[in-house]
């Protein structure tokens, strides 16, 4: 029985070609896989000619242009020949032709360019912030930066205290930001006061537009540290691109910011922490009047969709060292919950989860914005209002509770009476002597318009 569809580790041709030695190269760089020659494209066996011959070409030419060792079998299945060629994963890159494939879902693509250097690090057990950068030292790092971590680091309580007391080298050796004498590229990303004099693209903009991306109204950009970007960025979007609708819960005034603050911090820090920085380009925000857009460089893992994304999922870092020191700092997790954290955060705030897209240059996330015509919660009856109702003329502490059916005086005072008191709701008829045994209460005249504009 044939499996029902190609995949990452399966492929069917009909008859050969030397230009499949592409689809074994990348298997072999892939995490192995099957090509079956003599199937369609439904997977239906139609034979091949020759099956003698390719069981004796077919070894040959992968160990000479390939430099593999690969079993080739015979198999028979309704009366047909078909070639089997079970690729092995390979420990080291393999390229045919001086080139590099891999597969990816059910297509193999030619590697070049950024994500060439990814692969070549990840086939020798190295990562690209994991690369050491001779041009940076310790002392060359930023103090405020350094000092912030200290301080969130202390918090997460996800670092031994005693690290936190040693000198800047000793707490990056720790954090794993070092190789041998130098400092990796996630130290510069993450502590330097000028990441893009060594990483181009360490920064984020961000552009507040019009109904249309011809409409740039205004726009700004945060350099400096990884460590301080998200911070900085978040609050310049509360003080100048988001704004933040007013609703009222009985008394109480609410200001709801147009993406909840914790989706949008971690919205962020998912940008920043699998952002692909060989790209040289910037995180993106853009920022309409309905809806506030993120856009990152990068691919997500082989095989990966954004509904895996959305789904359970492996905790997987474009930037492990970067991950790492954030998740130190207390400003993530480590189980791929990130998306899931943004979409508890949105349905917790009464918003839309974000929308994720993904294309060949990288990760979309949008937001909805709530906007200043989101209707206002309509004022209920609170302790206050309860109190305020039954407040007639100057009444003490015992008759008001009593009009409440209150039995607990402890409980009055804290949900009912001083609430009202601090509002400037009501007010104490000797307020020279607020102890006094004759103390009594009666409405101000906010009070009076208040209770007023609660009645139908």
């Amino acid at each position: 029985m044939t499996q029902s569809a190609e995949s990452q580790h399966l492929e069917w041709k009909e008859s050969w070609r030397d230009e499949y030695l592409k689809w074994v190269c990348a298997f072999a760089n892939t995490g192995g896989g099957t090509l079956v020659v003599g199937r369609n494209d439904v997977g239906a066996a139609v034979g091949v000619r020759d099956a003698a011959r390719l069981l004796e070409d077919l070894p040959n030419k992968m160990r000479n242009l390939l430099g593999l060792v690969v079993p080739v079998q015979l198999r028979r299945e309704s009366g047909l020949d078909l070639i089997e060629i079970e690729v092995e994963a390979s420990p080291y890159p393999v390229t045919y032709r001086g080139k590099y494939y891999v597969r990816s879902g059910s297509t193999t693509q030619e590697l070049s360019g950024a994500p060439l250097d990814a692969f070549l690090l990840r086939m020798q057990g190295r990562h690209w912030d994991g690369v050491p950068l001779p041009r940076v030292g310790s002392a060359d790092l930023s103090a405020a930066a350094l000092a912030r971590f200290r301080v969130l680091a202390g918090r997460s309580g996800r670092v031994a205290t005693e690290w936190l007391d040693e000198p800047d080298a000793a707490l990056l050796e720790r954090l794993r930001l070092t190789d041998g004498a130098y400092l990796k590229r996630a130290a510069a990303l993450l502590f330097h006061p000028d990441p893009e004099a060594f990483i181009g693209g360490a920064w984020i903009k961000v552009g507040a537009f019009g109904d249309n991306d011809a409409d740039l109204r205004f726009q700004d950009e945060v350099h400096g540290p990884l460590l301080l970007q998200v911070e900085t960025m978040v609050e310049l979007l509360k003080a100048k691109y988001l704004k933040a609708p007013i609703s009222y819960q009985g008394l109480q005034r609410i200001e709801t910011l147009q993406v909840p603050e914790a989706a949008l911090r971690e919205a962020l820090l998912n940008a920043v922490v699998h952002k692909d920085y060989a790209s040289a380009v910037p995180i993106q925000l853009s920022v309409y009047p309905d809806r506030l857009m993120i856009w990152n460089a990068g691919q997500l893992p082989p095989t990966w969709t954004v509904e895996k994304l959305l789904d359970k999922h492996p905790s997987i870092p474009f930037n492990p060292d970067v991950a790492n020191t954030f998740f130190r700092a207390g400003q993530i997790e480590s189980w791929g919950r990130g998306i899931e954290r943004m979409v508890q955060a949105c349905r917790a705030a009464g918003a839309e989860p974000p929308i994720l897209r993904h294309d060949a240059t990288g990760l979309w996330v949008e937001f909805a914005l709530l906007t200043s015509s989101t209707p206002e919660v309509t004022p209920e009856v609170t302790p206050e209002v309860a109190l305020l109702q039954v407040l007639t003329g100057e009444l003490g502490r015992r008759d008001l509770q009593e009009r409440l059916g209150l039995k607990d005086a402890e409980h009055f005072r804290k949900s009912y009476l001083l609430p009202a008191l601090e509002a400037g709701l009501i007010e104490m008829t000797r307020s020279d002597t607020p102890t006094s045994r004759l103390q009594k209460y009666r409405l101000t005249a906010a009070g009076q318009a208040h209770l007023a504009s609660t009645r139908p």
